[in-house]
């Protein structure tokens, strides 16, 4: 494994592990970018309303029971008489991506929703804050972190399953996985898996640190820093003088 992946000749060319590996990342954008762009508003919806729960269950629940490869190639039955280019292998794959997708999305924006603090909800409302700036100023801020764990959840379902776009002879770092087992190149494979299982990890850190950067502190109980961070033993030194003073006096 580790000699494939030292070879020149694989890091080169349009069958190369970099054309793979941009091919990979293009099938996890569009595939995410489509399942954020149906599951966060029907989940900002469903949470802020509460109106057609059951859906968020149900839907779920039936997406993640679907047999991957089996959906895959029924939709390629269907689609691709319709296509004469790529798209009869693109689009079923996508779809297939994006049904994986949905349901972390979905149900975490729904639960991010669902459990924001009614005092504050009531709070704003008595501001005089409408429906949607409600939504989209207290609730959807303090739903964020569970709305990028969903997020997190669907990116590393959808880098670790593109890989059955090579079943239908796309590209991607499951290439190297199939075409590793078609020539008994168990080298290949290993590689294929190395590499399919560092990409994931390198999604899962980036959005653990953009979920770091723009959750707010007090969601996620991060002291804050600089002038504002207090040492502990500050905040004993404050207490201790606060029980020693003596009582004002009513007289």
């Amino acid at each position: 494994m580790i000699d494939f992946l030292l070879d020149g000749a694989h890091w080169t060319g349009p069958e190369g592990i970099p054309a793979l590996l941009l091919q990979h990342l293009l099938y996890t954008f569009l595939a995410l970018f489509a399942a954020a762009l149906i599951a966060v508003p029907l989940g900002l919806y469903i949470g802020h309303t509460g109106r057609g729960a059951v859906v968020v269950a149900g839907l779920a629940n039936s997406l993640r029971a679907l047999p991957t490869i089996g959906l895959l190639i029924l939709l390629v039955l269907v689609i691709a008489p319709s296509f004469s280019t790529k798209l009869a292998y693109l689009i079923p794959s996508l779809i297939v991506l994006v049904l994986l997708a949905i349901p972390p999305i979905l149900t975490n924006t729904y639960a991010g929703i669902r459990s924001v603090d009614p005092a504050a909800v009531d709070a704003a409302r008595g501001m005089g804050f409408r429906s949607m700036r409600i939504l989209t100023e207290v609730e959807m801020p303090c739903a964020l972190p569970l709305m990028l764990s969903g997020v997190r959840s669907a990116v590393l379902q959808i880098v670790s399953t593109a890989t059955v776009a090579a079943y239908i002879s796309l590209g991607g770092l499951g290439r190297l996985l199939i075409d590793g087992k078609a020539q008994s190149d168990y080298a290949q494979m290993a590689a294929g898996a190395v590499l399919v299982s560092l990409l994931a990890l390198a999604f899962d850190l980036a959005i653990g640190f953009l979920t770091v950067r723009v959750v707010s502190p007090g969601l996620t109980r991060r002291e804050r820093s600089g002038a504002n961070k207090r040492s502990d033993s500050e905040d004993t030194a404050v207490a201790a003088r606060t029980a020693s003073a003596p009582e004002p006096s009513l007289i």
